[in-house]
């Protein structure tokens, strides 16, 4: 399996286009602009998935023909698949097929192929599901492009790449192009290789004005991270106008991780007739966290009662979020003092970088993560058990941001684990919001007294 992409290898950041462009690390990026960064969590999701996610929800199927049998498959070998993409799959280590793989597969190898919109989050095997599909249709004496895969980013299309390469291993006659800008071709030239992916505007370009590629002859169409994909200006537009180039018969795919009454608008005019998948996402839940604040005057005595909560807890691991970028890099150095072992992370890393520190974190390298929201969402540690709120998280005009506290303290309590929660308290404005999300989830958030040894050792047990 041979790629043709011939770029040079530095850290690069796609614009609103797709367009390769090199970033600074020390961009200045707002804790808003980061919580909008759906396309650096989503990498990062699948920089740090190392197995997929054990996940026991259920699978809802919707069919476009309600009449037509329903079945999952528990094993690759049903599937009848090329020898050597069996293969690729069982060298990937997937034993058996995934929630979403065991429903999805069948639809989208099924005679004739079957349209697709499915919901699942970052770990659930979607992308070797499509990619299994598209090396399924591949038929490698044509020598023309035959599926096409849009995603959002530069750096997205590397990740989906790479699964083509691991599954296409044992498949050496398949070949896979990336239209990306920066991979410049001659004009006039046509891709010989079967599988093209790459960024919506490069692929528009390369489909429409530049002519590298037949769009009536593709077979398989798939879009990828349609939830990302909306968020970026001029995106839709141009997945909407390549969808419009392809044959009628040609198999469309969809995948998001959030079906949003916009995701789900867009889906429609992408997909025509579909069968809809939705994987549930695990509910987080409070039942299982033990909620408690600290009253403080400043931010001092806010570090004050940290030391003391940390110092009495034989704390597994703790997650420490902050507010500003600032405070969590003067915070981190202040518990290093102490003799913490501390990482921090933070919205100006490189992705890359981000998820070297949570790995080490995972690893039981350090036992404190201090961070601001980044990582509030989607980073599952089984080992975290403590998780302390440092600022409360605030949307942008000030008001209590109930969602955001649900996914920080929801990194505890998980895998039917009991977690805590100790959120710092230091003005009366931040002791308002504080009762706000007390009446937003109705549940009592205790007070603590951090000088009490007793009671600390109490909540610990």
């Amino acid at each position: 399996m041979l790629s043709n992409l011939h770029l040079k290898e530095e850290k690069t950041k796609p614009d609103a286009n797709g367009a390769v462009v090199k970033t600074s690390a020390n961009a200045e990026k707002t804790d808003e602009e980061e919580k909008e960064d759906r396309a650096a969590q989503s990498l990062l999701n699948k920089l740090i998935r190392s197995n997929l996610v054990d996940n026991t929800n259920q699978v809802e199927v919707l069919q476009r023909d309600p009449n037509s049998p329903l079945y999952s498959v528990k094993s690759f070998e049903e599937l009848r698949l090329k020898p050597q993409l069996l293969q690729g799959v069982y060298a990937m280590g997937f034993n058996r097929p995934s929630k979403i793989q065991e429903n999805a597969l069948p639809l989208m190898l099924a005679e004739p192929p079957q349209n697709l919109i499915a919901q699942s989050q970052s770990g659930t095997g979607k992308t070797a599901a499509f990619v299994l599909a598209m090396l399924s249709q591949v038929e490698p004496a044509n020598r023309y492009p035959q599926c096409l895969c849009l995603s959002p980013t530069y750096e997205l299309a590397l990740q989906t790449g790479k699964v083509i390469e691991q599954m296409g291993k044992f498949y050496p006659e398949l070949k896979l192009a990336y239209a990306v800008r920066g991979n410049k071709l001659e004009r006039g030239q046509k891709v010989s290789e079967h599988i093209v992916i790459g960024t919506p505007g490069t692929v528009l370009d390369w489909c429409s004005k530049l002519k590298f590629i037949d769009p009536k002859k593709i077979k398989v169409f798939v879009l990828d991270e349609a939830d990302v994909m909306i968020a970026t200006q001029g995106h839709q537009d141009q997945s909407i106008r390549i969808q419009r180039m392809l044959p009628r018969n040609c198999q469309m795919l969809l995948f998001s991780a959030t079906f949003e009454d916009s995701v789900w608008k867009f889906a429609q005019k992408v997909v025509p007739d579909p069968n809809i998948i939705k994987l549930k996402r695990e509910e987080e839940t409070l039942d299982t966290i033990k909620q408690y604040y600290v009253l403080c005057n400043n931010r001092d005595e806010k570090f004050q009662a940290l030391c003391n909560l940390y110092g009495a807890i034989t704390i597994a691991q703790a997650m420490i979020f902050c507010h500003t970028r600032k405070t969590a890099s003067w915070l981190a150095a202040e518990l290093s003092k102490e003799g913490h072992q501390v990482a921090l992370l933070s919205g100006e890393m490189m992705v890359e970088q981000r998820a070297a520190v949570i790995e080490r974190f995972r690893e039981g390298k350090e036992k404190v993560l201090v961070t601001t929201n980044v990582c509030a969402r989607g980073i599952d540690v089984e080992q975290v058990s403590v998780v302390i709120n440092f600022d409360l998280p605030v949307d942008k005009d000030g008001n209590p941001d109930n969602e955001t506290y649900l996914h920080r303290i929801g990194r505890t309590g998980r895998f039917g684990k009991r977690g805590l929660a100790v959120n710092m308290v230091d003005s009366k404005h931040s002791m308002n919001i504080l009762n706000r999300i007390q009446e937003h989830f109705n549940k009592k958030i205790e007070r603590l007294d951090t000088d009490d040894l007793d009671e600390i050792e109490k909540i610990a047990n």
